[in-house]
């Protein structure tokens, strides 16, 4: 709705580049505050927390790019375009990259690698609800046209230029949508902490309860360029988050499985009996 927050003539500040910000430093900071209960190093995990950002956005970038790799092979310019630049990219790209990044990362400097991820997981929910906002400002990931009440209509033709928004048209606000989806996912979250039976089970309910939300907001959403599969049957998120269901399943069920310990190694016995 409002893509530059300031004009300065000069010098333009994107809304959408404010409120991602906003959304990184809200996650750094609710990271910091959960892993200190969580007895981490705060020193470490601010250190994580940088690079996992970094990760993060290249790897939304380059699945921005494969999933619309025809339209960058034919114009090769676009990727160094304003558009690209400020586009934030395909969250699972992000996600995705940021995972094996973790993986990497926990068992590089010895840290308890379920215990970590159930950290980061409210504050991922958190940042891309503020994110999504962003998105919205910027009438980026757009919805589908709708005469419900819910319909918001953008006017901005900066938003057409950047993100190719529609404009004039009642379109289902679906950035809004999933910024209340993460937002009550951050808050399930948090109360699911009081119960927390064993490490992991925070991150698996997160990829559960996001892999949900997302795969029904993408039957609303209206932009094309965010790739599809199976002959438009599906869109590349709806189905990543089909693979991201069963790899919560079999995680779900991989972490309640106890772990038997070695068993220790007694006295050796000879096979030999003493006769007496």
């Amino acid at each position: 709705m409002h893509p530059i927050l300031f004009d300065f003539g000069f010098f333009q500040l994107p809304t959408y580049g404010v409120l991602l910000v906003t959304a990184f430093l809200t996650a750094i900071y609710t990271v910091v505050r959960r892993g200190k209960r969580e007895g981490l190093d705060s020193g470490l995990l601010l250190d994580f927390s940088t690079w996992l950002i970094v990760v993060a956005l290249v790897g939304a970038k380059v699945l921005m790019v494969l999933t619309d790799w025809r339209f960058y092979w034919e114009h090769p310019s676009e990727l160094v375009s304003r558009s690209t630049l400020l586009a934030g990219g395909v969250f699972y790209g992000g996600f995705l990259a940021a995972v094996f990044f973790a993986v990497w990362y926990t068992r590089a400097h010895h840290l308890p690698m379920w215990k970590v991820f159930d950290v980061y997981a409210p504050s991922i929910a958190l940042g891309l609800g503020i994110g999504r906002i962003g998105c919205f400002s910027a009438g980026d990931d757009y919805g589908k046209p709708t005469t419900s009440a819910l319909g918001v209509v953008f006017t901005n033709p900066i938003a057409h230029e950047v993100s190719g928004t529609p404009l004039g048209i009642p379109l289902h606000p679906t950035q809004l949508y999933e910024s209340l989806a993460c937002f009550l996912i951050f808050a399930i979250l948090v109360w699911s902490y009081r119960a927390k039976e064993y490490d992991g089970q925070i991150f698996v309910r997160y990829i559960t309860l996001y892999a949900v939300a997302r795969f029904f907001i993408e039957f609303l959403r209206g932009d094309e360029d965010r790739g599809f599969v199976f002959n438009h049957l599906l869109s590349t998120s709806q189905f990543i988050a089909l693979l991201a269901l069963a790899a919560a399943g079999g995680l779900y069920w991989y972490l309640r499985t106890p772990r038997r310990e070695p068993a220790v190694a007694g006295p050796e016995i000879s096979a030999v009996k003493r006769v007496r």
